[in-house]
């Protein structure tokens, strides 16, 4: 037997409004609040448990934004690459420098705490 991500935990300063930027990027809808404030969201009509990982905004004191030991990456699922940007740039994604050359096929971009993340284009699945 072998284990799978059932969900992921992010520290931030604004669950709120972490939730509602992580909602509107990956379609996701809230599932739970917790008496201390941290909130899981995830696919809906599906929730914990499904094959998707649900992600917990976890209320923090001492958030540390910027490029994570872990980050995470997203495919657009309904337009190419560059549509996709407009529309995380539109729901306050920004775009962030970690070092790239700019030859990347990938954009690295920050949710509003500033944690990295990456909007990467579609890959073709082996024949």
């Amino acid at each position: 037997m072998a284990s799978r991500i059932s969900e992921l935990v992010l520290d931030c300063a604004d669950p709120e409004r972490l939730a509602a930027f992580w909602s509107d990027v990956l379609g996701y809808v809230e599932l739970d609040r917790e008496e201390d404030g941290s909130i899981e969201i995830g696919p809906p009509d599906v929730g914990f448990g499904g094959l998707q990982p649900t992600l917990i905004l976890s209320p923090s004191t001492d958030p540390k934004p910027g490029k994570l030991p872990l980050h995470i990456d997203v495919n657009a699922t309904d337009r190419d690459q560059e549509g996709e940007l407009e529309r995380l740039l539109a729901i306050g994604a920004r775009p962030a420098d970690v070092g790239q050359t700019g030859e990347e096929n990938w954009h690295v971009l920050q949710d509003p705490e500033g944690n990295v993340f990456c909007l990467l284009r579609k890959r073709l699945k082996p024949a």
